[in-house]
């Protein structure tokens, strides 16, 4: 299922949906025919309820805690994103982009903190994203949409940790396999063919995924390829304020006499009151290959090769305040305030004269290529002794050749107001002037940027296993890994301000040179706009030709690259023996890994940048336990305990500062190459009842003592008071009297991190008829943590949740499968979290105690099959059903303000489905 979302159906129409779903499930029912009785002894599940009962037996044929999903057959799986039908395990949650899922947290603990592996090897990818989500990845955090899930046959969370499993993680190891020749009986064909519609972008979209695989020679030779391609066409609507910045006297405004009084010190306003239209064109092709040479029983070889493309493009269109933003002569303190609210130190309401507005065009084109190449072999030395091995590599590239943005102001406008006194994410603009009138416009501002990101693996691992007896085995291997990443940055070497002239003499945008953004699903105050003509004015001066004004140079304080060599081996028993009449395995282990690290960076010396590399090296030590007690042969106890680390995030390395001004905002990161791992120390304690074939109740404890975190403290405050050079402002916008966002890394005390699991799985075999087809799956997750932060200053702030973590997590899912009707209906939910501690906000109670957060969540999703015969079969899907929004805030103890708001719509995919 897509979890693309839309929207211009109404509630009246998701309830027309819905009890179409619902009829034609109940004439699902109604139409099954009823066993017969001839065939009770031989039931064979199929279907959704098949993949349900197979990951139950992973997870209860593992030593560990594992959860997994099972396609059974390749487009199977519950979404078509990776992240999306990741969130069905209990305690993955998940954040989206343009309406689809991104990146997972595992048990409160961010991307970061979880390792992905392809094939059995380590992965990492990068995407770029919208201006407000932060754009391009230059983290440790995999971006999952780069992948369909049509490619992969299983996706398994390994949440405790052994030690034949790779370091890094805190949260967990996600293992995502793709289809072996091996994995299919004989030749097998499978073609799925969906045509997808979303209602914000009133579009139809193709989705195709195909396989083929067959083995010969009795089975001792097979292949496979694989091939899904998708596209993606959604609309993202919304509003937003970017965050809240007042000034040492009444805000930093100018009030007239009659609302001076009204206006305090700690006033703080919105910093770009805005309405946002983002238009999302996604193409995306995956390829995966395996062949597999069996040539005795004793020996098994494996080649898998995996490829996926996505390629980009998406234009944002604005109109906004940008005089809120700006702190020189020409900003707020030529703004006279005649009127307007205050409430618990937020001026959410004011009517304003000398107000600079300015509408822009964002045009982002970017791909990312991905490849994996592996081969690992087993092989029986005896019937005691197995040999194993395995080499790979694999390439993320990520290419933004064209991140540009052209603007356009009119400056010092009268009669200007914002209200978000209503509806705080739907506020109402007035400015002053038709917003829909081409006339007037001064061109003000073309912003050229260039991305480049580069990350690599190359991997290989001897491994033993040798069955000492028939209560133990003794396994161990080595392993060698090297990790590049490389990132590079290019803009314009003049500044951004634009000097060319149309035709006409001036800088005056022709009315033929603009465009109208036009909200319509979420109803503005206004809810259209003039935006400049990217095409027209992007052909009038050439600003692609590299050339003049709008020659691009490398931008020395982005230029970074991370090396590591990491070396480890491990050596880990598994054994089985009786207490009492108590049936108990398990494995211990240690893993010792040591980190070769070389970060290079551009710092800055005397004014001049100069390139800096700062190696260092770190080793850690890692045992782990894991324990499984048979209560009885359905009821199990599971204990896990382990030392833990992950390793520093990639952008916070850095020896290098990088100053950073778009449009009118302005940021100053520095990293810290000598940052320290977070070390943790885990434990598990589980139990699982398996009351029936296919049906499963379990509860999990988990707690980890994190000794460490790594935080991004950031402050607000003036550039010439930072001590940074005014040379790195060159060629930008920007003035040293103007406020920057100053964000700083270091490692902080940790804190503690508590949780429960519950899962709950059954098919309603109990019910009569064809009612028994039903059956339902429930999963909740509750965390608690406390990690203590510190002002960039070292001062202690607020001691509060780690950032991405929500409290309370769910995921439920009513299913039917029949001979010939299947369906399901799904609902995600994840509670509010935190996404920076401690707040930007200055002055706003206190940075100390500000922080800003991302709302909950609830997605709904439904999906309808009918098996016309036993090769094809028709399927109706919906995501989103609800047109969730996405929505982040600032606060305090004492109020609330609204940062960004978006929603992406529903999307309903249409499929065939044939099999041979």
């Amino acid at each position: 299922m897509h979890s693309h979302t839309a929207r211009k159906k109404t509630p009246v129409t998701l309830l027309a949906v819905s009890i179409a779903l619902a009829l034609q499930a109940g004439a699902a029912m109604a139409q099954d025919p009823a066993p017969n009785a001839t065939d009770l002894d031989t039931v064979t599940v199929t279907g959704y309820r098949a993949s349900v009962e197979k990951a139950l037996d992973i997870k209860r044929g593992e030593t560990g805690v594992v959860d997994a999903i099972v396609a059974e057959d390749i487009g199977k799986f519950p979404d078509s994103n990776l992240a999306e039908s990741l969130q069905r395990i209990p305690g993955v949650v998940i954040t989206r982009d343009g309406g689809e899922g991104r990146s997972i947290s595992v048990r409160g603990l961010g991307p970061d903190f979880t390792r992905v592996r392809l094939n059995g090897l380590e992965a990492l990818s990068t995407v770029g994203s919208s201006d407000g989500q932060g754009g391009t990845n230059r983290g440790r955090g995999f971006d999952f949409n780069v992948f369909a899930s049509d490619l992969f046959s299983q996706l398994i969370v390994r949440k405790t940790a052994s030690a034949d499993v790779d370091e890094g993680s805190l949260g967990a190891t996600v293992d995502l396999r793709t289809g072996r020749p091996f994995d299919y009986d004989g030749f097998t064909l499978v073609s799925n063919v969906q045509a997808a519609y979303n209602d914000a972008s009133e579009k139809a979209m193709p989705r195709f995924a195909g396989l083929v695989s067959n083995s010969w020679a009795d089975g001792k030779f097979g292949a496979l390829l694989s091939v899904a391609y998708s596209e993606r066409d959604t609309v993202e609507e919304g509003t937003g304020t970017v965050r809240w910045s007042g000034g040492p006297t009444n805000g930093g405004f100018n009030p007239n006499s009659a609302f001076k009084d009204a206006l305090r010190a700690d006033v703080f306003a919105p910093r770009f009151p805005r309405y946002t239209l983002m238009k999302h064109d996604q193409k995306r092709v995956g390829v995966t290959g395996a062949l597999q040479f069996k040539p005795s029983d004793r020996t098994l070889f494996s080649l898998d090769a995996l490829y996926s493309k996505i390629d980009a493009k998406r234009d944002e269109n604005y109109i906004e305040a940008n005089g809120l933003s700006k702190t020189g002569a020409a900003g707020k303190s030529q703004i006279l305030v005649n009127n307007g609210e205050v409430r618990n130190g937020a001026l959410v309401y004011a009517q304003m004269d000398n107000v600079d507005i300015r509408a822009e065009n964002r045009h982002d084109e970017w791909s990312t290529d991905f490849y994996q190449l592996s081969l690992d072999g087993e092989h029986k030395l005896t019937d005691d002794i197995t040999l194993t091995g395995k080499v790979g590599t694999s390439r993320s590239r990520h290419d933004n050749p064209v991140q540009a943005t052209i603007m356009m102001d009119k400056l010092d406008v009268q009669g200007y107001s914002y209200d978000y006194r209503g509806n705080k994410n739907k506020p109402v603009f007035n400015y002053g002037f038709d917003p829909t009138d081409p006339n007037g416009w001064t061109l003000s501002t073309i912003r050229l940027r260039q991305n480049y990101v580069t990350n690599e693996f190359n991997t290989g691992d001897l491994g033993f296993s040798w069955v000492v007896g028939p209560a133990f085995t003794l396994s161990g291997g080595v392993q060698a890994k090297n990790f590049g990443f490389d990132s590079l940055e290019r803009r314009r070497t003049a500044t951004e301000t634009i000097v060319p002239n149309f035709a006409s003499g001036n800088t005056k945008v022709p009315a033929d040179m603009t465009q109208l953004a036009k909200l319509s699903g979420l109803k503005g105050a206004p809810g259209e706009w003039v935006v400049p003509n990217f095409g027209a004015i992007a052909d009038q001066f050439g600003i692609f030709s590299n050339q003049g004004t709008f020659a691009l140079s490398d931008y020395a304080a982005s230029i970074r690259s991370v090396e590591e060599q990491d070396r480890s081996g491990w050596l880990m028993g598994q054994f089985s023996t009786d207490i009492g009449s108590i049936p108990l395995s398990g494995n211990f282990g240690v893993r010792y890994v040591k980190t070769q690290q070389t970060s290079t960076g551009v710092a800055t010396a005397s004014g001049k940048p100069v390139s800096t590399t700062v190696q260092r090296e770190y080793s850690d030590t890692l045992p782990s336990l894991n324990l499984v007690a048979e209560i009885t042969p359905d009821f199990l106890i599971r204990f896990g305990a382990a030392k833990v680390m992950s390793r520093p995030g990639l952008g916070a390395l850095t020896p290098g500062v990088t100053v950073n001004v778009s449009g009118s905002a302005r940021t100053v990161s520095g990293g810290n190459p000598l940052l320290d791992p977070i070390r943790a120390k885990t434990a598990d304690l589980g139990f699982e009842w398996y009351f029936e074939q296919g049906a499963m109740l379990g509860v999990g404890l988990f707690y980890k003592n994190i000794e460490s975190f790594i935080q991004n403290t950031r402050e607000s405050r003036v550039y010439s008071q930072s001590g940074l050079p005014d040379s790195l402002l060159n060629g930008t916008t920007a003035s040293p009297s103007d406020e920057f966002v100053f964000t700083v890394p270091i490692n902080t005390p940790g804190g503690d991190l508590t949780g429960v699991e519950f899962n709950y799985t059954q098919p309603f075999t109990f019910l009569p008829g064809n009612w028994s087809n039903l059956g339902a799956q429930l999963n909740y997750t509750y965390v608690d943590s406390k990690i203590q932060y510190l002002t960039s200053s070292g001062v202690v702030a607020q001691k509060t949740n780690l950032t991405g973590l929500s409290k309370n997590a769910w995921n439920t899912t009513l299913f039917y499968e029949g001979s010939s009707w299947s369906g399901r209906v799904s609902a995600t939910h994840r509670d509010d979290y935190l996404i920076q501690v401690p707040g930007t906000e200055v002055g706003f109670d206190s940075a100390a105690q500000g922080v800003h957060g991302q709302s909950g969540t609830t997605f709904i999703d439904a999906s309808l099959h009918y098996k016309i015969n036993a090769q094809l079969e028709v399927s109706l899907e919906g995501a989103n059903l609800t047109n969730q929004a996405q929505e982040s805030w600032v606060s305090n103890p004492n109020v609330s303000l609204p940062l960004e708001y978006s929603q992406t719509g529903r999307q309903y995919t249409l499929g065939l489905r044939y099999k041979f």
